[in-house]
């Protein structure tokens, strides 16, 4: 028996990395897991190895997510119990912020925190009649500490945790809980990506002195997004090697 038999989840950013590791421990543990990404092969790809379903949706793009979002719901035929939020691009790097081009933050704002607050509306509005529910996004370390030359990754998962502490309180008492869990730095291709540079400051800050993984973020997020996790909302959980204890 797993803690999500019977459920049905929606993972959007489903395609790789952390989105990726949390579809498919969803899925070990009995969900039935439809998987949402802009890159719809590599959402299909997870989606194939879990015996889950993948769409094409862009968070920068409400219609998209939208249409997505009604045809997972449509497919699963009933509720869907848990949202998984792990869209997310870093936007420009390097830069200070007197530096920082608008066009580039306003592209890390729409997929970041626009797209975010696009899901949890989705989310919401599918769980609220139900009264039950289980939304997870996934910010970053960046939006608590802020780092530096990532202005426009760290103030927009600040506004993700600002989000999720709003909405949190505004269905504390409607059965549907939201919260999200700050990675520090996790290998995925999404961090490698990243000058070598930039990974040794920010992995020289955890005290445990090694990146986390994709397995450890989607265990955290499984547990945020089971039926125990049930007296917790608005909350960021850490998940940066005790680099945030608070």
């Amino acid at each position: 028996m797993g803690f999500l038999d019977g459920q049905r989840a929606v993972v959007v950013g489903a395609g790789s990395g952390i989105g990726a590791a949390a579809a498919a421990h969803l899925a070990s543990a009995g969900a039935v897991v439809a998987c949402l990404d802009r890159d719809v092969d590599s959402a299909g790809a997870v989606a194939s190895a879990i015996g889950g379903t993948a769409y094409d949706a862009d968070v920068t793009d409400s219609e998209s997510m939208t249409a997505a979002f009604a045809q997972a719901c449509a497919e699963f035929g009933d509720q869907v119990h848990v949202v998984v939020n792990s869209a997310g691009i870093t936007g420009p790097l390097g830069a200070q912020t007197h530096e920082v081009d608008l066009d580039e933050f306003d592209a890390t704002y729409r997929v970041n925190l626009r797209g975010a607050l696009v899901v949890s509306q989705l989310a919401a509005r599918h769980m609220l009649p139900y009264g039950y529910g289980r939304i997870v996004h996934v910010a970053s370390i960046a939006g608590k500490e802020g780092n530096p030359g990532m202005v426009a990754y760290s103030a927009t998962k600040a506004g993700l945790i600002g989000l999720v502490k709003s909405q949190g309180k505004e269905y504390a008492e409607s059965g549907v809980t939201v919260n999200a869990v700050a990675p520090a730095v996790i290998a995925t291709d999404f961090v490698t990506a990243q000058p070598a540079d930039v990974v040794k400051f920010m992995t020289d800050k955890i005290p445990m002195r090694r990146m986390g993984s994709v397995d450890e973020v989607a265990a955290l997020i499984g547990f945020i997004a089971s039926p125990a996790c049930s007296f917790t909302t608005g909350f960021t959980f850490d998940a940066t090697g005790g680099r945030a204890t608070y």
